[in-house]
């Protein structure tokens, strides 16, 4: 994630940065220095921004899981943990998933992956 999404994140979550500073458990200079571009934004960060987007856009209906969307055959669904925890909306936020039919070594390597997926994409847009 760039400064500068960071930043308009923030802003479409109607934040200060204080108040950002309170939902990532880290200090005010901490969010400050994201935004300057002085510090690398940690991924648990990240995740945590992700979800908060994602939930200003949940309209409570149910959606399609990824594994029906991005048509997963059954040994993978069968070992993911999206599906194990009835998740397929979040996929993106669960480390661990199959994507694709393979285990991401890292949350910057999955996060990378996933922007470009329509599951994600609909979820932040």
């Amino acid at each position: 994630m760039t400064r500068q999404e960071f930043s308009a994140y923030r802003k479409r979550l109607r934040k200060t940065q204080k108040q950002m500073a309170q939902l990532l458990s880290t200090s005010i200079k901490a969010v400050h220095s994201y935004e300057q571009g002085w510090r690398t934004i940690p991924p648990h960060a990240e995740r945590q921004v992700f979800f908060l987007v994602s939930r200003l856009n949940d309209d409570g209906k149910r959606k399609k899981p990824c594994w029906t969307l991005k048509k997963c055959p059954k040994k993978h669904k069968a070992v993911c943990p999206a599906r194990e925890f009835r998740a397929g909306h979040l996929c993106w936020f669960i480390n661990g998933t199959l994507c694709e039919g393979e285990v991401h070594a890292s949350w910057r390597e999955k996060i990378e992956r996933c922007k470009s997926c329509d599951v994600f994409r609909h979820q932040i847009a």
